[in-house]
């Protein structure tokens, strides 16, 4: 019986007052009556604009069909056929502006819950222990390396063992997953889902071989001549960006980096373990997107009575997804919108005791649409705060393009391929997600993952 109801299925989540205490999933999904009723949500439109919406070409109307039909394993494999990490989209990705963005039902209401019916999926074939169907694939004999095992690599690596490849990921840190699991927080996506999607890639075949520094243990010419045919670089962009004020060294001053990786990889939360972190009472966070909210919430977690929120342009500027503010609100983050730090003052034991503002107001909209925030003059005002973490964005580190001759790189460290394949400078040298963009989603990671294992498995293939 189809649901014609405007508005999505709701799906539990923690009270607010609670969840801004403990690092426990926010987000509780859908149970099988949810996922239905939602499901039955859905036109199964013919053209299927949500798909074409999808970075990663999801047949979003047939596996929405299977949880109308309670097939939920014939579900699962219409979306492994396209996304090698269904659990992780279900939960990170910006469905908003992407699949649901084009979903029909969204013209006159709200649109298919998309995301949440990928993640009730994902979660149900996970916890049923259900093994992928692509385990008798006959080997090639072709063996890629993968740099980096964040979404791009995974992505990247998932594609190819089903196609026959031999995969050996190289992890720079003691933990596969990436940004994935140093970078998002327990709260938005518990390590233990990234840790059984990398399982089933394991499962599928692939080698990981972890504390390897791509230039630094071995370079990429190296893994060539070792009988790699092909390397996908994947490093991801862990160089944080600094705004290059006054103040910017004192004691208290993170990149959202480092605050973020001593949380959720060196787990400096619990009590059980001994990475420093500080701990603050106030704290002011520099930047609007997902993972200025991330900070902050983390902050807010850490015992936090008040945790600022300081971006430049309005709230409906800010690039964060709407559900991450409005759950970053909920839970008591406050939102100083239009205005810019310009000095971090301390006191006198270098310790951080407040940063400085000035109020913004935007310009008119420029060509391409966007409106430039401009100084209001003698509007300077502080913020008294003991904690400044920055998450104004990340570039590539340079260490793989310093060791690799060749690879051409934008100024800023980006690495330049073929748009169409991912293909660098270098033969058999591909490369794709934050390594090539500066920080970007984790869908987006993937696509880029996937084309270059298209390419691969096409220059391979016809060899």
């Amino acid at each position: 019986m189809p649901n014609m109801s405007l508005k999505k299925t709701y799906m539990p989540v923690q009270n607010p007052n609670e969840r801004n205490k403990n690092f426990k999933e926010v987000a509780l999904g859908y149970n099988e009556e949810q996922a239905i009723n939602e499901a039955n949500r859905c036109l199964n439109c013919k053209n299927k604009p949500c798909s074409l919406k999808c970075p990663v070409s999801i047949n979003i109307p047939a596996f929405i069909e299977k949880i109308k039909e309670k097939k939920y394993e014939e579900a699962y494999n219409i979306i492994k056929m396209s996304s090698s990490l269904p659990a992780v989209c279900g939960r990170v990705c910006p469905q908003e502006t992407q699949c649901e963005g084009g979903c029909v039902r969204g013209i006159k209401g709200e649109s298919v819950s998309i995301g949440r019916l990928e993640r009730f999926v994902a979660d149900y074939n996970n916890s049923k222990n259900i093994k992928n169907s692509y385990n008798k694939i006959k080997k090639n004999g072709v063996n890629v390396a993968i740099v980096g095992s964040g979404p791009s690599g995974l992505s990247c690596a998932g594609e190819l063992l089903k196609n026959g490849f031999s995969v050996t990921i190289f992890e720079a840190l003691h933990k596969a997953g990436g940004v994935l699991i140093y970078g998002i927080p327990e709260f938005r996506l518990p390590k233990a889902i990234v840790e059984k999607e990398i399982e089933n890639l394991i499962n599928l075949g692939a080698n990981i071989e972890k504390n390897v520094v791509i230039g630094s243990t071995i370079t990429i010419d190296e893994l060539l001549k070792q009988g790699f045919k092909a390397v996908f670089i994947g490093s991801g962009a862990g160089l944080p960006k600094f705004m290059n004020i006054k103040g910017e060294s004192l004691n208290g001053v993170y990149s959202a980096n480092e605050f973020l990786t001593r949380i959720n990889l060196m787990k400096a939360n619990e009590e059980d373990f001994a990475t420093p972190i500080y701990k603050a009472k106030n704290v002011a966070v520099i930047g609007g997107g997902n993972v200025a909210m991330d900070a902050a919430r983390c902050a807010k977690r850490l015992g936090a009575e008040n945790v600022y929120i300081i971006y430049r342009r309005s709230e409906k500027e800010m690039p964060a997804r709407l559900e991450e503010v409005e759950h970053a609100k909920q839970e008591g983050i406050i939102l100083k919108t239009l205005c810019n730090p310009v000095e971090i003052h301390g006191d006198e034991r270098f310790f951080v005791k407040s940063v400085e503002c000035v109020e913004m107001m935007l310009s008119d909209p420029d060509e391409s649409g966007r409106r430039r925030p401009v100084e209001k003059q003698n509007t300077n005002f502080k913020i008294d705060v003991e904690c400044v973490i920055t998450a104004i964005g990340t570039s590539p580190n340079p260490l793989i393009k310093n060791t690799t001759p060749d690879l051409n790189t934008k100024s800023w460290g980006g690495i330049i391929i073929d748009s169409s394949t991912g293909l660098t400078s270098k033969e058999n040298v591909y490369a794709g997600g934050d390594a090539v963009t500066g920080s970007a989603t984790v869908i987006l990671a993937m696509q880029a993952g996937k084309l270059a294992a298209k390419a691969i498995i096409e220059k391979f293939s016809l060899n």
